[in-house]
């Protein structure tokens, strides 16, 4: 495939499934093993990387007027000498932390698996089925629901919905926005809300993972003379090229979730990440 029409579907494939609830490490994998990327290759790992970061920058854009009316009230409560505990920037915050030290505790763990299209076709099943039965209870009023928006958390929910995202991190496939709109339905968060801070929750966890994969991989390039990264006038082009077409791609899907989700259900993604685990689980024990 030319290199250039494969920056552009990498960031394609980075841009549509890095927030929906399918697992943007499962997808990314699977298309780069169809085209017969080689993972091995430093510049690949840091291209995917790269791609990533493209669709992290999207999210302080779309979300700007939340985040500059959010900043404001904290200062505002600070100075009233209100808590801030509850206030939604330190909830955020908290559930980072509940996230990042254990994973950071779990980083051979999690290396082990990374590779292993087994462990992520598995993770696709089991996370559409999670899925599925949590928001059919919440469809039918099992759950009960509380929290309208961000502004309603409490500490428990934001605690909870951080530990649930651990799991996407040790099992690549499980999906970290999956993990966090599950959770947050099961705290009694309405779909939109669980949905809007997944994505609030995904602004410092993404730029931390990728910062953290992105100084590794300079790293060992570094330490190793056969894998460093020689980035040549061909090859940032390709970088540009993934990294603003994941981020263009990416700020549509934001947009289009957050209006699905006040309406419909999760179902359908459920429904694909089973029947996509399934295809792929079956094809790699035909291949192995």
């Amino acid at each position: 495939m030319n290199d250039f029409l494969l920056s552009a579907l990498l960031g394609v494939v980075e841009g549509v499934t890095e927030f929906l609830p399918v697992s943007s490490t499962a997808h990314l994998r699977i298309t780069e093993a169809l085209v017969g990327v080689d993972l091995g290759n430093g510049y690949w790992k840091m291209f995917t990387i790269v791609i990533q970061l493209g669709a992290i920058a999207c999210l302080p854009i779309y979300f700007r007027a939340r985040i500059a009316a959010f900043v404001a009230s904290f200062v505002a409560a600070g100075r009233e000498g209100k808590p801030l505990l509850r206030h939604p920037l330190s909830l955020t915050l908290i559930a980072f932390v509940v996230t990042a030290v254990p994973s950071l505790l779990l980083v051979k763990v999690i290396g082990k698996n990374l590779e292993s299209l087994v462990v992520m076709s598995c993770s696709l099943i089991v996370g559409g089925i999670v899925m599925w039965v949590v928001d059919a209870l919440y469809a039918r009023h099992r759950l009960q629901t509380r929290t309208e928006q961000m502004e309603q958390m409490g500490l428990g929910q934001a605690v909870w919905v951080g530990a649930c995202q651990i799991c996407s991190a040790v099992f690549p496939g499980v999906s970290r926005s999956m993990s966090t709109i599950a959770g947050g339905q099961l705290a009694g968060m309405t779909r939109a809300s669980a949905l809007e801070f997944s994505f609030f929750l995904s602004m410092p966890t993404m730029l931390a993972a990728t910062g953290y994969d992105l100084l590794k991989t300079l790293r060992d390039a570094h330490r190793s003379p056969l894998g460093a990264v020689q980035v040549d006038a061909h090859g940032w082009m390709l970088l540009m090229i993934g990294f603003v077409v994941s981020f263009v791609v990416a700020y549509g899907v934001v947009a289009w979730f957050m209006s699905w989700v006040r309406s419909r259900g999760f179902v359908p993604f459920a429904v694909y990440r089973i029947a996509a685990g399934a295809a792929v689980l079956l094809w790699t024990t035909r291949i192995v």
